[in-house]
């Protein structure tokens, strides 16, 4: 065994290729980024495994499936609204019959630090009715990926490792083991039997599924994942901690000044013979988990009602945001920590604003030029740095909902009436989810104008390549059906504001679907590859 320090993201990534990992796929995604980061930078030392970006979540799973398929262990890798874009191959995988082992990490992002809302993955892991490992500790990222390819295997489905923020991106010792060899390049002969989901097909292999759950319950009643200690004396308060939680219960043990009895959850599904022998032991029950009141509610199926169960939906711990010792300390009945008081005067706001030169902050600009003399105007925004051009001085754009929505809601804007209708969307986030719905906007001779904001990276995860060049970007797009007297593509320089207005207008004028395309480099990926990073 030997020792390094690792972020929680790069323990999950290590335990993957020490599991004998052939391929590893991902989007990225904050806070799940690090995972594939750490891979590529792996590959180019050790010459294995491969490790891609692709255009999205959902190619990046097929990707994983079809590594699956040939026998042979993958890692596909995304925050908690990517597997929103990977649902349908995730879920439908379940029913297929694993070859090789495929692990699915996802990135929770609790207190939405970067993220549209606090989803918890571990809702689709219980949806797809699999298993599901929900590390505490960068050593348990590690550890735990290693044994999530065996436990797919064994079951032949998927298993999800469900990371939250602040394990993702701390970073502490961990204790490596000896990597294992790759599976060997093997299809099985009766592939079609086991992976071809048409219906009576499906019906066979769901009933199959149901009928390994025991198995899998079984399996994470006995998981030392799953721990339970009861305190033979005290049995006026049961704690049970998930994933991260036990981390903050732990830094309160001593105020409290004793150890109640304590039901750690690791591995789901839920072990609930450990529930039970809890319920029976004590009067009231505490639930500290990450994410939403997951557990908390499966209790009130689980236990009689007798037992009073504490957490989220109680009042007792907050619904919202992320959990810390303090919250916890609430929870458990303890004052509040003695502080130093400091009168601060009012501070000036600093939201965020743009990188010094941003190429996004020129194309903007160029658009509120263009939009001047309209009294109403719709401008539908992605996600990506631009977004964060509804902040002052630009108030630019009015909305970012989700991957790809844009171009969708420019379409239907402009269908509903209004007038001018432009959508801003960046080249990466367009190739992820944009082409199909300018596809459908294509179809419906939409009256809009799209703006994809080309800086040839994937900058707001730290600079990423893109899945496609700059070179074929218009490619793509006359090949969907775009008119090409109506695509343009821009210099998006400060000098060329009032030129690009002007094209920018008579675009929005032009009764029907234009593209422009603004392009100029983002300026930081421009340094991290003139400092040779690893991005």
């Amino acid at each position: 065994m030997s020792e390094m320090v690792l972020l929680g993201d790069e323990a999950v990534a290590l335990g993957a290729a020490h599991a004998g990992l052939t391929a590893a796929y991902a989007y990225p995604g904050t806070p799940s980024t690090e995972i594939t980061e750490f891979l590529i930078r792996y590959r180019a030392k050790h010459g294995r495994p491969l490790a891609a970006w692709c255009a999205n979540e959902k190619t990046a799973y097929e990707g994983a499936l079809g590594v699956s398929f040939a026998g042979r262990r993958a890692l596909v890798s995304m925050k908690h609204v990517g597997l929103n874009v990977a649902a349908d191959p995730f879920i439908n995988s379940a029913l297929v019959a694993i070859y090789g082992g495929l692990v699915v990490a996802v990135a929770d992002d609790p207190g939405m630090h970067s993220s549209q809302n606090e989803q918890d993955s571990r809702f689709y892991a219980d949806f797809a009715r699999v298993i599901c490992l929900e590390p505490a500790s960068q050593q348990e990222a590690y550890d735990m990926t290693r044994e999530a390819f065996d436990l797919s295997e064994r079951f032949q489905i998927p298993v999800m490792i469900r990371l939250v923020t602040r394990l993702a991106h701390s970073r502490t010792v961990v204790r490596t083991a000896a990597p294992r060899a790759e599976n060997p390049a093997v299809k099985n002969r009766d592939a079609a039997a086991s992976w071809v989901l048409m219906p009576h097909i499906a019906r066979r292999r769901w009933h199959e599924l149901l009928a390994r759950q025991k198995e899998m319950s079984a399996c994470t009643e006995a998981s030392p994942y799953n721990t339970l200690s009861l305190h033979s004396q005290r049995r006026e308060l049961g704690v049970i901690t998930t994933g991260i939680a036990r981390n903050y219960f732990q830094e309160n043990l001593e105020d409290l000044g004793w150890n109640p009895s304590h039901l750690h959850v690791g591995a789901y599904p839920l072990p609930v013979g450990k529930i039970r022998r809890m319920a029976a032991h004590v009067a009231r029950i505490l639930v500290l988990e990450e994410g939403y009141p997951y557990l908390e509610r499966l209790l009130r199926g689980i236990l009689p009602t007798a037992v009073e169960i504490l957490g989220k939906e109680s009042g007792h711990i907050p619904e919202e945001g992320e959990l810390n010792p303090d919250i916890v300390r609430k929870g458990l009945g303890l004052p509040e920590r003695s502080s130093l008081q400091v009168q601060i005067p009012p501070l000036a706001g600093r939201p965020p604003q743009f990188c010094a030169g941003c190429p996004h902050a020129d194309t903007l600009t160029a658009l509120k030029l263009a939009l001047a003399d309209y009294p109403v105007t719709a401008v539908t925004s992605d996600i990506g740095c631009y977004t964060l051009g509804a902040l002052p001085p630009h108030s630019a754009v009015e909305t970012c909902v989700c991957m790809g929505a844009s171009v969708g809601m420019a379409r239907g804007a402009a269908e509903a009436g209004l007038h001018p209708v432009v959508a801003v969307i960046g080249d990466s986030t367009f190739l992820h989810s944009g082409v199909t719905a300018l596809m459908d906007a294509v179809a419906a001779h939409a009256n809009m104008t799209l703006i994809i904001a080309d800086n040839a990276t994937v900058a707001m995860t730290g600079a990423q390549p893109t899945v496609l060049p700059q070179s074929q970007l218009e490619h793509v797009v006359l090949g969907v059906g775009v008119d090409p007297q109506h695509l343009h593509v821009l210099s998006a320089h400060p000098k060329q504001a009032g030129h690009n207005a002007e094209v920018l207008r008579r675009e929005i004028e032009h009764r029907g679907l234009s593209v422009i395309i603004a392009r100029r480099e983002c300026l930081e990926a421009i340094k991290d590859s003139r400092k040779g990073s690893p991005a």
